[in-house]
């Protein structure tokens, strides 16, 4: 299955994720601007039809990137960004989570990209830390899918999205609301939102998996760097992040794959993954990794 609904789109399984376009840290102009211009159009050739971006990327860095390289849009093209958050002037990561926060957060959203609609925005939550919330809020909860609510029935965007959320959130959003996609953290060693994952299958929403390669910050990334990827990778001549992805597309057949690059090579790998099949010895081993390392 190359494709799946994204709201009222359809988009093939593996996108693009703009927050790497920005300056490290995700803050600031580009490391090589011409270069960045030059992934996103890449893009495009490549079929991507689904793009992930934030404001808050840069901020507004990846969005007038975006702009720059792609308006006006194309037919079909899947923007998607996200509020609930904020920089300082340091770069920190901030939640900004009130009601009126999101709506100013979605109209600079807008703005940036020069468009009067978008596919759709994930409201992005907050934990201790960057932690998924213990619990619902119900009256916060409540609020922000009201200001989401009336951005589309405005027609400011598609779809309404939720991020770093646990399964009662997305049950009490579900008594009130569509939700075309959600976004947590998912990867090969890390399951914790299988249950999240489980749920979107059910009710035949987007998920939309972030850090699926694992960790960059960690200098020996066990993602990429786990026995059965690395023997993998040498059998079929791809590279231990291709084989991850892969395994990530197999995992349910509504997960949708958004890996972030400022290179344009690096692009090519990973819209590569679509044409990789995993045997079935691998498939298992991969399947199991998570519980193997809880165990060993």
């Amino acid at each position: 299955m190359d494709t799946y609904p994204l709201g009222s789109y359809t988009v093939g399984r593996v996108g693009f994720g703009a927050m790497q376009l920005p300056g490290p840290g995700v803050f600031g102009p580009p490391r090589d601007h011409d270069q960045a211009v030059a992934v996103l159009k890449r893009a495009l050739e490549l079929g991507i039809d689904h793009i992930d971006t934030a404001q808050i990327y840069g901020p507004d860095v990846a969005n007038e990137l975006i702009r720059e390289a792609l308006h006006p849009y194309p037919a079909g093209l899947a923007l998607v960004s996200k509020v609930g958050g904020k920089r300082d002037e340091q770069g920190n990561w901030l939640p900004a989570q009130e009601p009126d926060d999101l709506r100013a957060q979605l109209e600079e959203n807008l703005r940036t990209l020069d468009t009067d609609r978008l596919a759709a925005v994930n409201l992005r939550l907050f934990g201790a830390g960057e932690a998924v919330p213990d619990t619902v809020d119900r009256d916060l909860f409540d609020r922000q899918l009201s200001t989401m609510i009336q951005a589309r029935d405005e027609g400011l965007i598609d779809g309404i999205g939720l991020s770093n959320i646990g399964v009662d959130h997305l049950r009490t959003a579900l008594e009130r609301t569509e939700i075309a996609c959600v976004q947590n953290a998912y990867n090969l060693l890390d399951r914790t939102s299988q249950p999240v994952l489980e749920l979107c299958v059910e009710h035949g929403i987007a998920f939309v998996p972030f850090f699926p390669l694992g960790s960059g910050f960690l200098p020996d990334n066990p993602v990429l760097n786990y026995p059965a990827v690395v023997r993998e990778a040498q059998k079929l001549g791809r590279t231990p992040a291709q084989i991850v992805l892969a395994w990530t597309l197999s995992v349910a057949p509504n997960v949708l794959l958004i890996p972030g690059t400022s290179s344009v090579t690096h692009l090519e790998e990973n819209t590569a993954v679509r044409d990789i099949t995993l045997d079935e010895q691998t498939k298992r081993e991969l399947d199991g990794a998570a519980t193997a390392a809880e165990t060993s």
